[in-house]
């Protein structure tokens, strides 16, 4: 009896020490400052944060040791602060000459899954596209052509589309916003030089994986500017830009909108209805009129500092959310997610 008392106090200190009794996977209970392992489903060491791979509860447990409770955390006024001087810096944004919109018909959001077609003119009734000759914009479109929009349908890019990757991320790096944005996160250590934020912007939003059949047929710019189909229907896209540009080809069918931001000039945020060459969009919200990288620089600050949670910033003094969520059947890195999608809410 001894023996078989020792042998089980001894698997059950064994099985303590391994972290695989009395703990949940995906919980920090019992698991603050447990060693990285690969293996577990996310973390609860002080490094997740900047990994972005803790548990959704590392907070509650394991605050004191964490980004949350010192100096490096990521406060809500402080994305409020921060949100409000990026948009004072978007200096490529569009002016109000610049845009003329047809919203048209407004629905309700109880008929957002309906599929009629209340607006017989397009959204856009003039584009001043001369913006477009702008680096940002211009690297930001040669990126638009390059996937395919069927997800289970693997990506492969060649060496001019890589390239064309590097210049759009070069020449974002050269305004002022995205400068500001690296500089904040700097400040907070989620990164040590900008060359780390580069390859990281890199990594979470051109890094490929499988949203169907096992095939590296998705990524998060990919999904949130260029837009893809899965089960027959439109999922991501939430690009002005490209929305214009197939809108003006004829292969974009603008229905309705559910929802009109509060401001007056340029960036709005508009909640619409369309079909994408006969695949629906039930609810598509974008920001219309910013500049490429006002987008692309808010969703990262909002995948950063609150991945997969909703993020609520400040824009010319109104408030408004944008909600990312991680890709979590496969990381790169030490184990960092990427972008499975991000957007502001039309609500």
């Amino acid at each position: 009896m001894k023996t078989w008392i020792l042998l089980i106090t001894a698997g059950i200190a064994c099985s303590l020490a391994s972290g695989s009794l009395y703990t949940d996977p995906d919980s920090c209970r019992g698991r603050c400052h447990e060693p990285y392992n690969k293996q577990d489903e996310c973390h609860c060491n002080t490094k997740c944060e900047k990994h972005r791979n803790c548990c959704e509860d590392y907070h509650m447990h394991c605050s004191k040791e964490g980004f949350s409770s010192s100096h490096d955390s990521i406060t809500n006024e402080e994305l409020l602060s921060i949100s409000e001087q990026l948009y004072k810096v978007d200096h490529n944004k569009a002016q109000k000459s610049d845009i003329n919109i047809n919203p048209q018909h407004l629905i309700s959001s109880a008929e957002t899954r309906d599929k009629e077609d209340h607006s017989p003119e397009p959204l856009y009734t003039y584009v001043n596209e001369k913006l477009f000759s702008k680096p940002t914009y211009a690297s930001f479109i040669k990126l638009l052509d390059n996937y395919q929009r069927m997800t289970g349908r693997g990506e492969a890019f060649s060496a001019e589309q890589l390239k064309e990757q590097e210049n759009f991320l070069q020449e974002v790096m050269k305004t002022e916003l995205m400068k500001k944005l690296y500089n904040f996160l700097h400040k907070k250590k989620r990164y040590s030089t900008q060359e780390e934020f580069v390859s990281d912007l890199k990594e979470m939003w051109f890094g490929l994986y499988s949203r169907g059949k096992g095939e590296e047929d998705s990524s998060g710019f990919e999904h949130v500017f260029s837009g893809e189909v899965k089960n027959g229907k439109v999922s991501g896209f939430h690009s002005w830009i490209r929305f214009y540009l197939l809108e003006k080809q004829g292969l974009v069918d603008y229905y309705s909108h559910n929802y009109d931001g509060p401001w007056a000039s340029y960036p709005d945020v508009l909640g619409m209805q369309f079909s994408w060459d006969g695949y629906f969009k039930e609810v598509g919200s974008a920001f219309i009129g910013c500049s490429p990288e006002f987008e692309f620089g808010l969703y990262t600050l909002c995948f950063i500092a609150r991945p997969g949670k909703m993020c609520q910033l400040s824009l010319g003094g109104h408030q408004l959310d944008i909600q990312t969520y991680t890709w979590t059947k496969s990381t790169y890195g030490n184990d960092r997610k990427y972008i499975a999608t991000a957007y502001v809410t039309s609500s």
